[in-house]
């Protein structure tokens, strides 16, 4: 398919394309104006990486950026929208928010839609505050276990200190007893501490840890080498204790116990400043552990909606218009079988195209003055007049040593224009001074006569049952020097016998002595009589209307043709609409938008 083909077709097609386009526009532009307006409005709040890792790594890499994509996922959590509804007063649904990372950076957007603009920022603005402090939240449940412990044996520590400077000054016995009892609960839970940090440092590989996993171990050997130290001073202080409580012998009993008392205060002390310190650097280790997260754009009230966006959405539903249509026409063009251009006539037939006549139906409707139908002797200036004069040529020199004396018009189906055709052309013929004969076959449904406004009271079909002689069926129209003509007479039951019989032969032998030119309109090419006429003439002119000839079936009578022996001239395309241009070439100086005088048209011979 060649460019102008695709042209033709975009142009023949251009007003459901326009259509389509200007409906959807419509239809976009009505639907976008009766949406409820939704503003939209984000802000950005930077993921800062936990100050305490000390090397970065590929696997480091991942792992913050899949942090980074958790702190957005939990923007759209039940818990957190809860309790953002809860802070603004209102209600704040999943698909109101959304938060994507920006690129490969540090940064997180959260986008907001909301019908009231403040609405949309005051959410914005909530969701990353209450991030925030659930942020917090979460990393003070990673030691608040440890916390409490270390919190617990500084207090009983505490608790044993003021125990022991009592015991100093009163050496209860009770007292000690009580001690030891509380000391020996202490070493129980420290050994259990001491086994459970041995455990999880043993379970982790450091060959095959990964960067959280390595974190994890050091903590485990941190809090282990705090809590052996303190399981030590326990172990002394109960060893302490037990000596203080037995019997002492000698002058120096009592002196001895208050020793004892004094160093098991000291080692208590001890105890009570390394949890003191412990709990301080386990402050540290959270602070220098969390991701911390930063608001550094806040969100602001927009001032025009979001959505919606009638010209864009305008623009949208009419390219899908056009589109859609567009699709149409192509489905259109495909299924449509029908010949349409002289390549189409090529590829199917395989014939040439001996010319092409426009459709005469308006020019005979607004300029006929004639007393008959023949366009071609009403309007001798026309462009489709010059496209016969050109039809007339080709026939002249279809073969110089053996031309074309008696050819017969036809047409793959009805109501193609086959009669207009030989018609116009036996006139078209007569004009360039042969002696031409138009005669009426078609038995069937026949029209010569109203063309040329003459009686069918006799004719072909008495002349070949021998009613009549020639002259008496012979009639000449007016104004139409060198054409007679010869209607089909009264309708028989039987024309394809008629035509068939030698009666019709001897006939057509006649004709051809007494003429230059037989001219013989037959019914379309379905029926029998067209193909019995066919093997008596010296050619066949297959007619064919583009866009409404399908081919199969102009292909099937044209095989026929062949199978019989009928030499088939070529085609004649009719009725072309006048805006296909492309079959008219160099006939457009002839069109109508180039005259300059309408005389030209109504009246005058040819040159």
């Amino acid at each position: 398919m060649d460019i102008r083909r695709i042209l033709s077709i975009v142009k023949r097609w251009l007003w459901l394309l326009v259509l389509g386009a200007v409906v959807g526009a419509g239809l976009g532009y009505y639907f976008s104006n009766q949406e409820t307006p939704m503003y939209r409005t984000s802000t950005r709040f930077v993921v800062l990486r936990a100050a305490s890792t000390g090397y970065y790594d590929y696997y480091a890499y991942i792992d913050y950026q899949q942090l980074i994509s958790t702190y957005a996922q939990l923007l759209s959590t039940d818990a957190l929208l809860a309790q953002v509804s809860e802070t603004v007063g209102f209600s704040v649904y999943a698909n109101q928010a959304s938060a994507e990372q920006i690129g490969e950076t540090q940064f997180v957007r959260l986008t907001v839609t909301d019908k009231d603009p403040v609405k949309a920022a005051t959410i914005a603005n909530a969701l990353v505050n209450v991030l925030i402090e659930q942020n917090e939240q979460l990393q003070s449940v990673r030691y608040e276990t440890t916390e409490n412990n270390i919190k617990q044996r500084a207090d009983q520590a505490f608790e044993q200190m003021q125990i022991l400077q009592d015991q100093i000054q009163q050496l209860s016995v009770s007292t000690l007893e009580e001690q030891i009892t509380e000391v020996q609960s202490q070493i129980d839970t420290l050994q259990t501490q001491v086994t459970d940090l041995e455990f999880n440092i043993a379970r982790i590989d450091p060959l095959l840890a990964t960067e959280e996993q390595t974190y994890e171990r050091l903590q485990y050997q941190g809090q282990l080498n705090e809590i052996k130290p303190l399981l030590e001073l326990y172990q002394q202080i109960y060893s302490e204790l037990v000596v203080i409580g037995e019997p002492m012998q000698g002058e120096n009993a009592t002196s001895t116990q208050m020793a004892q008392l004094e160093r098991t205060l000291d080692l208590y002390e001890q105890i009570y400043f390394n949890s003191i310190s412990s709990l301080e650097n386990l402050n540290l280790t959270r602070v220098q552990s969390s991701p911390n997260v930063v608001q550094v754009e806040p969100a602001s009230a927009p001032n025009t909606p979001y959505t919606p966006r009638p010209f864009e959405t305008a623009s949208l539903y009419g390219a899908v218009g056009l589109i859609a249509m567009a699709g149409v026409a192509f489905l259109v063009e495909y299924l449509d079988d029908t010949i349409k251009t002289p390549e189409d006539v090529k590829a199917a037939l395989g014939i040439p195209v001996l010319g092409f006549v426009a459709d005469m139906n308006t020019e005979t409707k607004s300029r006929d003055t004639g007393k008959n139908k023949i366009f071609v002797a009403n309007q001798p200036r026309s462009p489709i007049t010059e496209a016969f004069r050109s039809l007339r040529t080709s026939l002249e020199f279809y073969s110089v040593d053996d031309p074309l004396q008696m050819i017969v018009v036809s047409s793959g189906g009805s109501e193609e224009g086959k009669t207009t055709i030989a018609s116009n052309l036996a006139v078209i013929l007569a004009k360039s001074n042969k002696r031409v004969l138009l005669l009426d076959a078609d038995m069937r449904r026949p029209n010569i006569h109203t063309q040329l406004g003459i009686p069918n009271r006799i004719g072909l079909s008495d002349l070949i049952r021998g009613r009549l002689e020639i002259s008496e069926v012979v009639q000449k129209p007016e104004d139409i020097e060198n054409l007679e003509v010869i209607t089909s007479g009264s309708l028989p039951p039987n024309p394809a016998e008629l035509l068939a019989s030698e009666k019709m032969s001897k006939l057509l032998d006649k004709f051809r002595e007494d003429y230059d030119m037989i001219i013989i309109d037959s019914p379309p090419a379905i029926v029998t009589d067209a193909q019995v006429l066919s093997t008596k003439a010296d050619g066949v002119i297959y007619v064919l209307q583009p866009g409404k000839t399908r081919t199969v079936t102009a292909k099937t009578p044209k095989e026929e043709f062949e199978r019989i022996g009928a030499n088939v001239i070529g085609v004649v395309m009719n009725r072309i609409p006048k805006k296909r241009g492309y079959f008219y070439g160099g006939h457009d100086y002839y069109s109508p938008g180039k005259r300059v005088n309408e005389k030209y048209y109504r009246a005058g011979e040819e040159d």
